[in-house]
């Protein structure tokens, strides 16, 4: 075989690459670029949207500190991602059905959980399952990429009923290998689901660079074999992926199926409180994204349209911080799970060992 049939190969693999389109409508100097998509929000609706992201930043680093004071228990940051998971949030209804990975609670919060109830979520606490009526929401899936299977099976029932929904659902680079990801979205697609799916790629599945994790060129060329539109969307431009969302709900609603969007996004800090992320990561890479934080480009972005300053951003902080500190004091007056109380939620009908298990627990806990 020739080399001009190798190239054969080659070539179709670059295009499939090349067709892929970023989207990008704020550059990391705050300027407007355009690429792909216009802003569509107001004044108003940017302002609103900064406050969003400042109270997850907010919430982000007062969690870290809770984490480090002992209060809550391994904590996953998203310090970098906000964007990524909070403008898509924005672009959703309330009545949109969320489906968290374990990096995702506090997108949860603000679609509508309690901040104790995440709270009480980092620390094990049964109780953080416990939602009050309309919260169209699932507890944060530990279980890499079931929620993806989850998010299809919902989609393709509100699509099935004529609702005016959408299941919502993320999931990371590492997520992608998984087998539940690419039967979620096959299946999602072949049924026309209403759902869309956020891959927000942070380079690293824990550890593991991206590059290391698939030889696919983009994340989002994955959709092509499900049949279903992908794109990729600069992850610290919040006005990109609050278009590219608010259009892809817009698409599935329409009866088109679902749309996968690759976010190029990066965590700050470590996987978790217990990692040490300079094991397999340089500083220089660390600083390059932070310089590319959606906030300094949001900040320049507002400031110059006179709807942002240094005043505003601390009334978010002061209220946020209040709402966490809050939080952990209610969580702390919480009742202290029991073992047969953990048992109990195994199965709704326990199997007669784990019944026997229930009684001895609660025989003893009662003395």
């Amino acid at each position: 075989m020739s080399k001009q049939d190798f190239k054969l190969f080659e070539d179709m693999m670059k295009k499939s690459e090349a067709a892929i389109p970023l989207v990008q409508i704020l550059d990391e100097k705050g300027k407007l670029v355009n690429k792909g998509m216009k802003s569509s929000l107001t004044d108003e609706e940017l302002v609103d949207l900064m406050k969003v992201l400042v109270w997850g930043r907010t919430t982000n680093e007062r969690l870290i500190l809770a984490g480090r004071q002992g209060r809550i228990g391994n904590l996953p940051p998203s310090e970098g991602q906000e964007a990524s998971q909070l403008a898509t949030l924005f672009a959703m209804n309330k009545t949109d059905f969320v489906l968290p990975t374990y990096r995702d609670v506090i997108p949860l919060v603000h679609h509508g959980m309690s901040m104790k109830n995440a709270v009480l979520w980092y620390r094990g606490h049964v109780a953080a399952n416990i939602f009050p009526e309309k919260i169209y929401g699932l507890p944060a899936q530990t279980i890499i990429g079931s929620q993806i299977i989850q998010a299809a099976g919902l989609g393709y029932a509100y699509r099935r009923d004529e609702k005016d929904q959408v299941a919502f659902t993320y999931i990371g680079d590492g997520g992608t290998s998984q087998g539940d990801f690419y039967e979620g979205i096959n299946f999602a697609g072949i049924f026309k689901s209403q759902a869309v799916f956020i891959v927000q790629n942070n380079k690293y599945g824990i550890s593991v660079p991206r590059e290391m994790q698939t030889k696919a060129g983009t994340l989002a060329q994955k959709a092509a074999a499900a049949g279903i539109p992908g794109i990729q969307v600069d992850g610290m431009d919040p006005l990109a992926l609050y278009e590219a969302t608010k259009t892809a709900r817009e698409y599935t609603m329409a009866g088109n199926g679902p749309v996968l969007i690759e976010t190029l996004t990066y965590r700050f800090g470590a996987h978790t409180l217990s990692d040490d992320p300079k094991r397999y990561r340089s500083q220089e890479e660390v600083d390059e994204w932070v310089a590319k934080d959606f906030l300094i480009r949001m900040r320049t972005y507002l400031g110059e349209k006179g709807l942002w300053n240094e005043e505003m951003e601390q009334e978010v902080i002061d209220a946020t911080t209040k709402e966490v500190n809050d939080a952990l004091d209610l969580a702390d007056n919480e009742p202290k799970m029991k073992v047969s109380q953990l048992l109990k939620n195994v199965f709704e009908v326990p199997t007669p060992r784990i019944q026997k298990e229930i009684e001895m627990y609660e025989a003893k806990e009662e003395n």
